[in-house]
């Protein structure tokens, strides 16, 4: 019999879905990174709800949503907070005020947009869930998360992200355009919603989040999956002993970070899936997420187009579950 968090979980994607028409797998992979206390990068072409994701999952959650717009002119400051003179009783003392990162959902829109010392400002709050302003380190909040998106086109003035930053995603997750029955649909909702009629949303407690996290801390791993998940991050770091294809596609292949990864969604998809145990296809499930942004790809799959995700595809077909 499910339980009330599992219960709660699930009801908050349906609330997703009825904000978010014909992105499911978004909706997915977005509560897969909340169960694991990660933070996800969302690339995909103008209009695709990248931000719509964010914001309803914000209002399900009852969240704060900070949203920090990325422009060439940002400054660390705008990102972190800074401390200001402020008169108190006459006396001029410093006063810390929390810039946008303090907020429980954090919003980085169109990260690429400003230059490395501002994209670095997040690295620590990524990592550790704490910024240090003026040698002074604040917490952030229990429920943190930062969602961060960018465009795959429009290239000019942009600043790629660092690979040290694109490790500290959880995911990144590739978002499409809808099919052509889920877009009749998206222009009736928004038609609804202009007109006030749209369809209010459910909230769930974000003590449901906490709950779901402990369960699937605990959720063995058999010891045949946890290889299977060495064995695909191995196989990025050494590809040239899974064939020529992958010998001459890969440059640099994952960090332990990747297996750290994969060893945590994959529970919490099994847990989602309402299974207190783990199967390859589980790894599988999460790997494309996962891995895609954290391999480094060789000029010769550049010039034949290869995509991260075909490299992926033939990852799984040459390593074999022990």
């Amino acid at each position: 019999m499910p339980s009330e968090h599992h219960t709660a979980i699930h009801s908050m994607m349906r609330q997703m879905a009825k904000s978010v028409i014909g992105q499911e797998e978004v909706v997915r992979t977005l509560t897969l990174a909340l169960l694991c206390n990660g933070n996800v990068l969302l690339e995909g072409l103008p209009g695709t709800a990248k931000t719509r994701s964010i914001k309803t999952l914000s209002q399900v959650l009852q969240a704060r949503l900070g949203r920090i717009q990325f422009t060439p002119d940002l400054l660390p400051s705008d990102v972190t907070g800074n401390e200001i003179y402020q008169d108190n009783q006459g006396k001029s003392e410093l006063t810390f005020q929390p810039g946008p990162i303090f907020s429980e959902l954090v919003l980085a829109d169109e990260i690429n947009r400003a230059p490395a010392k501002v994209q670095s400002a997040l690295l620590e709050a990524m990592e550790e869930r704490q910024i240090t302003v003026a040698g002074k380190t604040y917490k952030l909040p229990e429920l943190f998360m930062v969602l961060a998106t960018q465009n795959p086109i429009e290239q000019e003035g942009t600043y790629p992200l660092p690979e040290a930053q694109m490790d500290r995603f959880l995911m990144k997750i590739s978002v499409d355009y809808p099919q052509t029955d889920a877009e009749l649909a998206i222009i009736r909702m928004l038609q609804a919603e202009e007109g006030q009629a749209g369809e209010a949303l459910d909230m769930i407690s974000q003590d449901s989040i906490f709950g779901a996290r402990a369960v699937i801390q605990q959720m063995p791993v058999a010891p045949a999956v946890e290889q299977y998940i060495v064995d695909l991050v191995m196989a990025t770091r050494h590809p040239g002993e899974f064939g020529d294809k992958l010998g001459n596609w890969i440059d640099t292949g994952s960090s332990p970070r990747a297996s750290i990864a994969l060893h945590r969604a994959c529970r919490a998809g099994a847990w989602l899936d309402g299974r207190d145990y783990v199967t390859p296809d589980d790894v599988r499930s999460v790997l494309h997420a996962i891995m895609r942004h954290r391999l480094i790809i060789s000029y010769d799959a550049l010039a034949d187009q290869v995509t991260p995700d075909a490299i992926i595809d033939e990852i799984i077909k040459q390593v074999a579950v022990g």
